[in-house]
């Protein structure tokens, strides 16, 4: 037996951090060919068809002689619109949306090699510029994302806990007459696995709250840091929309139905405990049919698609981030315009304030180095740090 307890590799080893930065550099690029695609009349399923498929030939590229090592998808690209809270990404048979001027668009994706996992979320505004910014709650709500997910990259640190995190991010969304969406979890990121057991929890309800257990951060950890807010109540509730993306989970059960078996074996072929959109499949039809005796023994678990009321918006940033023993190492995130957005709220805490303009990467430049990354540090995050994981600070 003992053979069988493989020991879990983490970030402690030279080789695991390089996948994962591998892994965070293929969703951040394709996560910047999304962003370039969301302009009015494009297709939501077409740009997430299209953002899948680079995300399985950019992961295919790499490590081609380890025939055994897997990669691929980790989370599939979902477009989420307006009030729409998350896993938006319709299949070929339901209905599609078509992007407008001023939409507020939530993208989701992940890829993953060998089984090191690297996600992002990123807001952006359909048609929006340095000529055309953006006012109203569009703006505020997603400045309430952004400095709240900056509060929490801060935060992230050994020793420190979780509720720490989920308090600022309450405060700093309120501070922009915001809520976050409620009982949305960050999961602590392991090999093959997307929802550790050490989670953060953002806006809990009471029984939430009870039920959550706090954590303490300690180093060599990777976690995924998700922040969603909205302009209402911070509730999000499920429509008539069809679910795409499931995963699989470790329940064993006889299935009956030969579809259902037929799914289960390409499942787990091909994903494994990833999430997937049932679009990859070549027979849709047949594939939903599987599904619905999976999810009915909870062998497969649905992402569902959840929305705010219809008058509000919603916001999302989501980064990698892995907790090295000299700081932060951030792996996913693009550069994000601050000064596009007008607000006239802004952080009401001094503490946060000053929290969201400290450097968050580890300098190893001296101490000018610091002041001048200190400096820059909450004012303008649109230009990109010279390294590819110092993309935001």
């Amino acid at each position: 037996m003992a053979e069988i307890e493989k020991e879990e590799k983490t970030i402690a080893e030279d080789l695991v951090v390089t996948k994962y930065k591998l892994a965070g550099e293929i969703v951040n690029r394709t996560l910047k060919t999304v962003i370039d695609l969301c302009v009015a009349d494009a297709s939501v399923r077409d740009i997430c068809t299209k953002s899948d498929n680079l995300l399985t030939e950019e992961t295919n590229k790499v490590y081609k002689k380890e025939k055994d090592l897997k990669k691929g998808i980790a989370f599939p690209t979902c477009l989420s619109v307006n009030n729409c809270v998350c896993h938006f990404s319709p299949s070929k048979n339901d209905p599609d949306y078509v992007l407008k001027d001023g939409d507020v668009v939530k993208i989701d994706l992940g890829a993953h090699i060998d089984g090191f996992i690297a996600v992002a979320a990123h807001t952006v505004i359909v048609g929006a510029s340095a000529d055309k910014k953006v006012t109203g709650r569009k703006a505020d709500v997603t400045l309430a994302a952004y400095w709240a997910v900056q509060a929490a990259l801060r935060l992230l640190k050994s020793g420190n806990n979780n509720y720490a995190i989920t308090e600022a991010v309450q405060q700093i969304s309120e501070s922009y007459k915001c809520k976050p969406i409620e009982g949305m979890l960050s999961h602590e990121l392991k090999q093959f696995k997307i929802d550790g057991e050490k989670t953060i929890i953002q806006n809990p309800s009471e029984a939430q709250r009870k039920e959550h257990e706090k954590c303490t951060f300690e180093t060599h950890e990777v976690y995924a840091i998700d922040v969603i807010v909205s302009t209402g109540e911070g509730i999000g509730r499920e429509k008539d929309t069809k679910v795409s993306i499931y995963k699989k989970t470790d329940e064993n059960y006889m299935l009956k139905l030969k579809t259902s078996r037929a799914l289960l074996a390409e499942v787990k072929t091909k994903y494994g405990n990833m999430p997937f959109n049932i679009r990859s499949f070549e027979e849709e039809t047949k594939a939903r049919m599987g599904v619905v005796e999976c999810m009915s023994h909870k062998m497969i678990e649905p992402f569902q698609v959840l929305y705010e009321k219809p008058s509000e918006y919603v916001a999302q940033f989501k980064h990698t981030v892995l907790l090295m023993p000299n700081g932060v190492n951030l792996v996913t995130g693009l550069p994000f315009a601050t000064e596009n957005f007008v607000s006239e709220h802004s952080i009401a805490q001094a503490e946060l304030k000053e929290l969201v303009a400290t450097p968050l990467q580890p300098t190893k430049k001296g101490k000018g180095h610091a002041k001048k990354k200190a400096a820059t540090a909450g004012t303008d995050a649109a230009t990109p740090a010279p390294a590819a994981v110092e993309t935001k600070a």
